[in-house]
């Protein structure tokens, strides 16, 4: 089954080369946008929510945006033409699979990562048993059982209040041709940590175990360390000098904070036990990390006003 080439530029709307920075600006506006509580069309809000995460999670990441360029421009110019699955040669460091280690191929559906991201970032697998022939009795065995395990994108809403999700896995013939599709109600408990694993019994290949690899989806406010949240608070020069009372947002709703007159640059507030779930069941904290952000254009007015300031003040952040 061939995979379709995604352009995670295109998707966010950035040239290729766009900064850290603008990508990271790009994301957040149209993640604001386009989530399914705010977006009109709910529905269309979802999909295009799981395009712009997919190409966040890759062109935010410095590793898998340097494969990706090199990928695109292999792309672009044919070198994957003819290739199983659709695709040629492959660039130095890059490795594609027709089934997993010998196994039938496989397509996901509801993991929340398309089949491009699988087939080029994922760590979709299969882990083989015994061997398909018994030597001694110069017979074939059983079908070999395999573990199938693939990666699940869980947003930190889901990871800390739990979810239930729909997942379908599309298995291939040796042909290539789609065989049969399963259906399936995955429980995401609240409190899941990235990189654990859920299991479901005897749905892998030939009675083995399909694993589902937890990785948490990239969020327009927070970053994160084990279980700590971290958001950077936006602060106008005057409210950082003057103190403001300002709401940040959080993963149950929203938190008012007082910010202090004489606040500086990098100044880090604690919002205790609202972060994600640790492993001895108590939540983590949020912190909010003050960005002074200064105005790029000013009326002829305001400058007037800064221009006061600066001979009034006596303030020299040099001396």
């Amino acid at each position: 089954m061939a995979t379709q080439f995604r352009d995670y530029y295109e998707t966010l709307g950035v040239s290729k080369t766009a900064t850290p920075d603008e990508i990271r600006s790009a994301y957040r506006k149209l993640a604001r946008k386009y989530h399914p509580d705010v977006a009109k069309d709910k529905k269309e809000g979802e999909e295009k929510i799981k395009e712009i995460n997919e190409a966040y999670e890759v062109l935010s990441d410095p590793e898998k945006r340097t494969k990706y360029d090199r990928l695109g421009a292999a792309w672009q110019s044919g070198e994957f033409a003819g290739a199983p699955g659709g695709m040629g040669g492959a660039p130095e460091g890059w490795t594609f699979q027709e089934g997993p280690e010998g196994g039938a191929e496989f397509h996901f559906g509801g993991t929340g990562f398309s089949d491009f991201f699988e087939q080029f970032f994922g760590t979709r697998r299969s882990y083989a048993g015994a061997p398909d022939f018994d030597a001694e009795a110069e017979r074939p065995r059983r079908p070999r059982k395999r573990d199938v395990e693939a990666d699940m994108l869980v947003s930190l809403s889901e990871a800390l209040h739990g979810s239930t999700r729909t997942i379908t896995l599309q298995r291939a013939d040796q042909s290539g041709q789609p065989a049969k599709t399963d259906t399936y109600k995955v429980k995401i408990p609240a409190g899941i940590r990235e990189g654990q694993r859920i299991r479901l019994a005897g749905q892998g290949e030939n009675g083995g175990d399909l694993f589902l690899r937890i990785s948490f989806q990239k969020h327009p406010d927070f970053r994160w360390q084990d279980a700590d949240l971290y958001y950077d608070l936006e602060l106008a020069p005057w409210e950082a000098v003057l103190g403001s009372s300002i709401n940040i947002p959080t993963l149950d709703g929203h938190a008012k904070l007082k910010i202090p007159a004489g606040t500086v640059n990098g100044a880090t507030f604690r919002l205790a036990n609202l972060g994600l779930t640790r492993s001895d069941g108590k939540r983590g904290n949020l912190y909010a990390v003050v960005r002074i952000e200064v105005p790029e254009t000013v009326t002829a007015e305001q400058r007037r006003l800064w221009e006061e300031l600066a001979k009034t003040s006596k303030f020299d952040p040099r001396a």
